[in-house]
């Protein structure tokens, strides 16, 4: 089949890269975002997956809007019989939607329709999920609404971050599209109307998310330092300051809520609403990450200090 695959994030490159060592289908073009700005000295960056599509001698399209009149006439020319989209960061049209003879895929990291939206990973452990999983659906108009062609699950691991977890996530979904054309091309692939009254909805992360609420349990706090690894990363604010956490534990202790139970070398608690939260690798704004430890050392925190449970975005 002719294909137009659409993506930027880096969690596509296996499955582009799959679908162009597969041999069994052509890829007309790769359509991915315009360069952004990068680095200290802003300087335009492509996307991950824009670089790999360059290696390997494809046509790269970075329309700046995809429901342009422009961008659909360039895409009508391509005649894809099917457009893959992988995190390409645009909403599609329904002009863009009908270009294609057979359809336009999305593949999800999510097992829909849980976890709709743009942050489907860090939804998936925030909520304390045992599994997640790649969904290939057939798009249509709706955020994440379309009917089910497959779904694949893959356990989350009691200790991995969100950033581990996209790249397990994106090496699933290599086979999981090669799976869905060859269905297509067989004539078997399914329709499964998705189930509206099962979905939630996950949001675009903001990096205010990272902060860390000690009125939450202390479970919960452990969760979101693992699903905000790497960005926009978990943070609490001690002293005026921001001290994001890298690494935690939820342990059996009490105190006052955001209060400083324990900032030895044997370890740096604070206390939550239920429990508390033993910190294992942490760093303070502007300094290098380390151990709880060697933090102390360089950076006194006493016994009974309470950390900020309130935290503005201008702080």
């Amino acid at each position: 089949m002719r294909i137009v695959f659409c993506g930027t994030g880096e969690i596509g490159l296996p499955a582009l890269g799959a679908l162009l060592d597969c041999g069994a289908h052509e890829v007309a073009a790769v359509v991915t975002q315009p360069d952004k700005p990068a680095g200290r000295e802003l300087k335009p960056r492509p996307s991950a997956i824009k670089t790999l599509a360059l290696e390997r001698g494809l046509e790269v399209l970075q329309p700046a809007r995809i429901r342009s009149p422009d961008s659909v006439e360039m895409l009508r020319a391509l005649r894809p019989d099917v457009m893959v989209v992988v995190a390409y960061g645009q909403i599609l049209s329904r002009e863009v939607l009908e270009i294609p003879r057979i359809g336009c895929l999305n593949l999800h990291a999510s097992l829909l329709p849980r976890h709709r939206g743009a942050s489907p990973i860090q939804a998936s452990m925030l909520s304390g999920d045992k599994d997640t999983g790649i969904t290939v659906m057939w798009m249509n108009e709706g955020l994440d609404t379309g009917d089910i062609l497959l779904a694949e699950a893959l356990p989350i691991m009691p200790t991995e971050t969100a950033g581990e977890l996209h790249d397990r996530l994106a090496e699933l979904a290599a086979p999981c599209l090669l799976r869905a054309l060859g269905m297509i091309e067989e004539g078997v692939a399914p329709r499964i109307p998705q189930r509206d009254d099962l979905a939630t909805h996950a949001s675009k992360l903001r990096k205010t998310d990272g902060f860390l609420d000690w009125r939450e349990p202390a479970p919960a706090l452990a969760l979101r330092v693992r699903a905000m690894a790497p960005w926009p990363g978990a943070f609490a604010v001690l002293g005026g300051r921001v001290l994001k956490i890298h690494e935690a534990a939820a342990v059996d202790a009490q105190g006052a809520l955001g209060t400083i139970l324990q900032a030895d070398a044997a370890g740096f608690v604070i206390a939550a609403g239920r429990g508390a939260l033993s910190l294992k690798t942490v760093q303070l704004e502007g300094r290098k990450r380390m151990d709880a430890a060697g933090f102390l050392r360089g950076f006194p925190v006493e016994r009974g200090q309470v950390v900020d449970l309130s935290f503005s975005p201008g702080e």
